[in-house]
């Protein structure tokens, strides 16, 4: 089968996002099976040449990569974008005010679009289309051009452009979804009033991995536990929020401890949190886990989340996580692995971080039962067969 992954950036020199991050997964995933008579899937990702998600400019040559088993195409990004009309409708939407059709497709048609990328989609003779996130032009503009093999990866969060009739349409039209968790899945269902049994549960492989906890702890010489954050930082991921949080709860509880932080953003720290906030920017893959292995906790504390990748690899790391209540899916997750403790407000963050601080022996239980469920859930094996299925293929 000729399988088209799309997603406006590949996830490499510079360009991450949870999104990204799982497409290319499952692309590459796809790309190393074979079909019942012994033929390998042909997997291409289709991508644009930007790698920034707020200026969208073209940073990369446009052409094609061979990575591993998957061709990766760059192609431009239209240049002739409005992005006063596009910033100005954005706006309304943000404020959930009422957005005419017209401005909606407006405000989609002056998102990341790339006309190249949808002529090669078109033209390419590919038998499935699977793409997403749900709130780019990009998206739009493939279930609009091959609504009769896309499947839908959406990545959807309760929020303003979940509203919008365009995305209603968008998610009736295509031929197929595929989400992250059953949370997101009851969403799409709620918000557009879909069949109950709309989409399947599809999910990222996530393969374990060695880590060493006290190697790091001993490198960075901590006297005290420490928490840890790993990804972007900025409001839509509740990283100001979790520092008011955690300077508040150093003022209240006076309790040592630090907090750890790998990705990109910049982080603001009162100047008494500021001794303790480690900022270890971009890090590589076994620093990252290192660092996970001998946390505390894992703080995640976004309320937009459809899968929450970063959790589940905490988890491996046998390291319980602390999330936001307000989110669905973070909560769902720790429920059924029973691997952490959520909060809904102040009180209830401080009362979780004590019993972690306090009750060592129970929080790495935590962690090894999370552990436990991302190894039953979201091995490839799992994932795998999800995907192939939901495609209707042989994988």
């Amino acid at each position: 089968m000729k399988i088209a992954i799309i997603s406006p950036r590949y996830p490499a020199d510079g360009a991450v996002g949870g999104c990204e991050t799982l497409l290319a997964s499952l692309a590459h995933h796809a790309a190393g099976k074979t079909d019942a008579s012994g033929q390998p899937h042909e997997v291409h990702f289709l991508t644009t040449c930007a790698t920034n998600h707020f200026s969208w400019n073209n940073e990369k040559p446009p052409g094609v990569e061979q990575k591993g088993d998957v061709q990766v195409h760059y192609f431009l990004v239209d240049e002739d974008r409005d992005t006063d009309v596009f910033l100005n409708v954005q706006a309304q939407i943000d404020q959930y005010a009422p957005v005419p059709m017209a401005q909606q497709l407006a405000w989609i048609k002056n998102s990341v679009n790339s006309r190249d990328l949808i002529a090669h989609l078109v033209d390419g003779g590919y038998e499935a289309a699977v793409c997403g996130p749900y709130l780019f032009g990009i998206t739009h503009a493939v279930a609009n051009a091959v609504p009769e093999i896309t499947y839908l990866v959406p990545c959807l969060h309760d929020e303003s452009y979940a509203q919008l009739e365009l995305m209603k349409n968008m998610f009736h039209n295509v031929r197929g979804h595929l989400f992250n968790a059953e949370p997101e899945r009851r969403l799409a269902i709620k918000l557009y009033d879909m069949h109950p049994d709309t989409g399947v549960v599809v999910g990222m492989g996530m393969p374990g991995f060695p880590s060493d906890g006290p190697g790091f702890i001993k490198k960075q010489g901590f006297d005290a536990p420490y928490l840890i954050y790993c990804g972007r930082r900025e409001p839509g991921k509740g990283t100001p929020l979790m520092l008011d949080y955690l300077d508040l709860f150093k003022k209240r509880t006076r309790r040592d401890f630090h907090l750890v932080l790998t990705g990109s953003g910049a982080v603001h720290p009162s100047p008494e949190l500021a001794p303790f906030v480690h900022d270890l920017g971009y890090v590589d893959e076994q620093t990252k886990r290192d660092a996970m292995a001998g946390a505390l906790a894992f703080v995640h504390p976004s309320v937009n989340e459809s899968f929450g990748i970063v959790l589940l690899e905490a988890w491996l790391a046998g390291t319980p996580g602390l999330v936001h209540a307000k989110s669905d899916v973070l909560q769902h997750q720790c429920r059924k692995a029973n691997g952490g403790l959520w909060f809904h407000h102040y009180p209830q963050f401080e009362a979780a971080l004590l019993w972690l601080m306090d009750h060592p022996e129970e929080a790495a239980a935590m962690g090894r039962s999370g552990k436990a469920y991302v190894e039953r859930e979201y091995s490839w094996d799992s994932v795998g067969q999800r995907f192939f299925n939901a495609l209707g293929i042989d994988g």
